[in-house]
């Protein structure tokens, strides 16, 4: 097989909400990352896995690279810049503009040090006119010297199925690293966290969702029944927040546990019996300790 099957590593990179998590559900066919219109959604670097005919790739969703400004931040650029080393090659997402602000051209400074092939790719077309795509192109193919420059709308779905043979082009042959039917190697406990984060970014206003995190205290499958027992806790950085997560009468949370129960349903295949609460853990985001036991573990 390793004569004719290609396989490697492939990271999506770019700043924060330009749809890396998006399109990387839309390539492997399902949600997987969570996503949502607000900045540093992801924070973990998420593995997930396509396999075709002609081979594998390990794609690597990375947190937004930005400019840190508390630990929680400096862990979560780390993430993305070391993420760098270990890939075949690069996605960097930017969106369909001719502006090109601080952050792309920090990205650009720090994909010019590195010799892995870099496929740009213009997202969210869907949002403008076609005839002002080339002018976008034209902007940015001078920043950095790019294997590929590929125009699509990972919302839409429009154009993202010339990517997958694009990032084929700069795979070697090899092994199959997981089981075809594999799509990610995170934990569905993980998962689940991250579906209620998701949910309580989607639902609280601006200023609360980066300061929460998501624990999950007991996840058990009942004897002899098709039910899982979720208890999942909230961290918040303040009462004042508690108290709107939680909202009048409990309605906030009803609403963030309801629609993630959804999710979670669809992803185990089975009815789940969700319980959340909300804690206060001040400056949680500045504590190595709080961090590491929220699963935001520094790599080497």
């Amino acid at each position: 097989m390793k004569d004719t099957f290609k396989s490697g590593f492939a990271a999506l990179i770019g700043r924060p909400n330009v749809g890396k998590s998006t399109l990387m559900n839309r390539l492997i066919g399902q949600k997987i990352a969570i996503t949502s219109s607000k900045p540093q959604t992801t924070r973990n670097r998420i593995q997930t896995v396509y396999t075709d005919s002609e081979g594998q790739i390990i794609f690597l969703d990375t947190p937004g690279i930005h400019k840190a400004k508390n630990k929680l931040g400096e862990y979560m650029v780390n993430v993305a810049q070391n993420t760098l080393r270990d890939v075949d090659v690069i996605l960097w997402l930017v969106e369909a503009s001719d502006y090109i602000g601080a952050s792309d051209r920090h990205i650009a400074e720090i994909l010019s040090k590195v010799r892995t092939p870099v496929i740009l790719v213009i997202n969210k077309i869907d949002k403008v006119k076609k005839e002002e795509i080339l002018k976008f192109i034209d902007a940015y193919k001078d920043l950095c010297d790019f294997a590929e420059i590929i125009p699509l709308s990972a919302l839409k779905g429009e154009n993202t199925e010339k990517l997958i043979p694009e990032i084929f082009k700069y795979l070697d042959f090899g092994p199959m690293y997981y089981d075809e039917d594999t799509v990610t190697d995170q934990p569905e406990r993980q998962i689940t966290a991250e579906i209620i984060r998701e949910k309580a970014l989607r639902n609280l206003n601006d200023e609360i969702p980066h300061g929460i995190a998501v624990s999950i205290e007991s996840m058990s499958k009942r004897k002899g029944k098709k039910i899982m027992d979720i208890d999942a806790v909230v961290i918040c950085e303040r009462e004042s927040h508690k108290r709107i997560i939680i909202g009048n009468r409990g309605g906030m949370l009803k609403t963030i546990g309801s629609d993630a129960r959804k999710d979670i349903e669809a992803m185990l295949g089975m009815q789940v019996n969700l319980k959340i609460w909300v804690k206060v853990k001040k400056d949680w985001r500045d504590s190595d300790f709080m961090l590491n036991n929220f699963g935001y573990n520094k790599l080497d």
